[in-house]
């Protein structure tokens, strides 16, 4: 997927412009990064196009074990955001990156997080 189509999709599901949806995706890559292990996180890189595939690979060390509520803060610090537009932030980049690298591939990451990361994983309901 070409970037502009992974950060459009962020911006609509998020419900922000496309300029905050940018940093906003590269805060949400980051910080999953640091949360993944290397190997879980370079297996997601190929299938993001090539600016934002570089955000997933790091180092041989270990992940950092840290929870929701960290996760939510990195994000806000890192895009400038308040903590509900990073809420808002991370479940659209997780629902981008689910429909982008397949469900195997992302289950396996996923299963590296938190149970409450999988419910920012989910789509919303759409209301009446």
């Amino acid at each position: 997927m070409a970037e502009l189509g992974f950060v459009d999709k962020v911006a609509a599901r998020a419900g922000v412009p496309p300029e905050q949806a940018r940093p906003l995706t590269e805060a949400v890559l980051r910080t999953l990064t640091e949360r993944l292990s290397g190997g879980e996180a370079g297996a997601l890189a190929p299938h993001l196009a090539d600016e934002l595939s570089p955000l997933l690979i790091k180092a041989a060390e270990p992940p950092e074990a840290f929870g929701y509520d960290e996760f939510l803060r990195r994000v806000a610090d890192r895009a400038g955001i308040d903590r509900p537009a990073a809420e808002r932030g991370i479940r659209a980049v997780l629902q981008t990156m689910h429909r982008v690298v397949g469900h195997r591939e992302f289950e396996d990451a996923l299963a590296q997080l938190p149970s409450d990361f999988r419910a920012l994983a989910q789509p919303l309901p759409h209301g009446p």
